[in-house]
């Protein structure tokens, strides 16, 4: 299947073109001489966009089309929502929750491909907390980046274990300050995101006292609509190139663990637990019903915590938010 998918992907991309710009672009619309731009993010929560910016498959094959690549690195899915929201990217990587509440609030985005089923998100105290369970952290200090996969992780952990978001105090940091904050002890907790939470743990001892990859909600692409309906041929292209990268990985491990352990600024013992231990990158492309089951797991917790406007909104975000066509 994936050799078909890399044949698919060669034939489609002959009829396209790009090469490597990160100033002018174009939006995703052709200029006066016919070029132009497609805009991606990479994502150090997203191996697949690292390899595939790392190899230039999509700038090469692309190439006879005059269309070029331009890459913009999201710090989390926020900021993947808030690029998509603004017309910056084209086509973004997020958690799978986070793009139901993108949707949910009026953004006009669809979710085209599944990159990874990750256990990227956990709970994690500094070296030394006494707080050993979720209990402990009744009244205490958590840091998370709200609208990201961690911060619906927290709220899920919280309302398993009975309690309620305001039996602690959201401290809303994006994840690179959360890591900072636990370990100037400035809080007591942190919904950590990889590979930083990695990176805390063999660093500085951290401590992940609950994990769970039931709520953890996959990690997809997302696209403007605008977009798809004026290149879904250019739509294709990354689907079909985020395959070949995913065999990329599977068929050079090794070299997988050296270019992501660059590419994050880890060791390549960060980078082997993420990729090796923390990551499946082994699923089913096409967003459907394995997504939408843990969404509905998620969906009560976010109305509750009032991450959506309306329950309906969700409800109705959850029914027209996969467009799968493109992994197909």
């Amino acid at each position: 299947m994936r050799i078909m998918r890399a044949l698919v992907a060669a034939a489609a991309a002959a009829t396209l073109l790009a090469g490597c710009v990160e100033g002018e672009d174009t939006g995703g619309k052709a200029d006066e001489a016919g070029a132009t731009t497609l805009r991606l993010d990479y994502a150090y929560y997203n191996p697949l966009s690292l390899v595939l910016r790392d190899q230039k498959w999509l700038e090469t094959d692309l190439a006879a089309q005059h269309v070029t690549v331009s890459w913009q690195l999201s710090a989390g899915s926020n900021k993947a929502n808030e690029a998509l929201r603004a017309d910056a990217v084209d086509i973004g990587s997020t958690a799978g929750a986070a793009a139901l509440v993108a949707r949910a609030n009026g953004a006009p985005i669809k979710t085209i491909a599944v990159f990874s089923q990750p256990e990227w998100a956990a709970i994690v105290v500094p070296k030394g907390s006494a707080i050993t369970g979720v209990a402990g952290l009744k009244g205490k200090k958590i840091a998370a980046t709200k609208g990201t996969d961690p911060y619906f992780f927290l709220l899920q952990t919280l309302d398993q274990a009975g309690l309620e978001p305001g039996d602690v105090t959201v401290v809303n940091l994006q994840h690179a300050d959360g890591k900072a904050a636990l370990e100037r002890g400035d809080v007591d907790a942190w919904a950590g995101l990889d590979p930083l939470m990695a990176t805390s743990e063999q660093e500085s001892g951290s401590k992940l006292i609950y994990r769970n990859v039931a709520f953890n909600s996959y990690g997809v692409l997302n696209a403007r609509e605008a977009f798809l309906g004026e290149h879904p041929e250019l739509a294709q292209a990354v689907v079909d190139a985020y395959e070949k990268a995913r065999q990329w990985i599977e068929d050079n491990p090794a070299d997988a663990v050296k270019l992501y352990a660059r590419e994050a600024k880890i060791s390549e013992a960060i980078a082997t637990t993420v990729l090796t231990e923390r990551t499946k990158i082994d699923v089913d492309p096409v967003p459907g019903a394995a997504q939408r089951a843990v969404f509905e797991k998620i969906l009560p917790v976010l109305v509750a915590d009032a991450n959506v406007k309306t329950e309906q909104g969700a409800r109705d975000a959850l029914d027209t938010l996969f467009e799968p066509k493109y992994a197909q």
